[in-house]
């Protein structure tokens, strides 16, 4: 079974499914990752091109991941880019990799982004309707992104509601945390969200909310029983 992250930015595949991505890749189960803006420009602390392309490639190797799809759509402007234009390259991404479970961003996210990259993947999902030779979606979870998601401030929107919850384990989370110190200038401490300690007190209260031993919420909006 194949898997698909699809986010905005690089390390948004780390922080909302790190831990869950490297308990799949270590039971053998396929997962790809597809970043719309692969360079992101405009972060804050941003190492120079060639050294965070290093970074990702090395934070999603000790994931485990076996293919990293990367776009150069504008950082913190996709609204201004053509919906087609994101959705038709989310829908390569589908196709060449065979996806059967997708996962992204909340469309309530404060991020603009991740609101643009959801709404595009909401309509991606649909592609196998259209297409006899794409596999059809079994699953469509939105992931919970730090720093992004307990920020939607919009109440006209519905916001975050986890109804999937994947038990991680402790170790799982260290993972997650090395992998995301990989990429420079993204950890900050705590109580910033993005701290070691915020992680892994996150993923602790999700096992707690759960009964699991250390967990990753989603929620999943579409699933095809057949």
């Amino acid at each position: 079974m194949s898997y698909l992250i699809v986010v905005a930015h690089p390390d948004d595949e780390v922080l909302g499914a790190g831990a869950t991505i490297h308990k799949l890749t270590k039971a053998n189960r396929e997962v790809n990752i597809c970043i719309l803006s692969g360079l992101a420009e405009a972060r804050q602390f941003r190492p120079e091109t060639e050294a965070l392309n290093d970074d990702m490639q090395e934070a999603l190797k000790l994931l485990g991941v076996h293919q990293i799809i990367t776009g150069t759509f504008p950082n913190i402007a996709f609204n201004t880019v053509p919906h087609l234009d994101l959705v038709q390259f989310i829908e390569k991404a589908i196709q060449e990799t065979r996806a059967e479970i997708i996962m992204t961003h909340h469309p309530a996210d404060l991020n603009n982004d991740h609101h643009h990259t959801s709404i595009a993947c909401q309509a991606a999902v649909r592609f196998f309707q259209r297409r006899t030779d794409v596999k059809p979606i079994k699953d469509f979870l939105y992931m919970e992104v730090p720093s992004a998601t307990e920020w939607s401030l919009n109440t006209s929107m519905e916001q975050f509601r986890p109804n999937t919850f994947i038990e991680v384990g402790e170790d799982n989370i260290d993972v997650k945390i090395k992998a995301l110190s990989m990429y420079r200038g993204v950890m900050r401490e705590y109580p910033h969200p993005r701290s070691k300690e915020d992680i892994k007190g996150l993923a602790a209260y999700r096992g707690g909310q759960s009964g699991s031993n250390y967990a990753e919420a989603f929620e999943s909006v579409f699933r095809r029983i057949v």
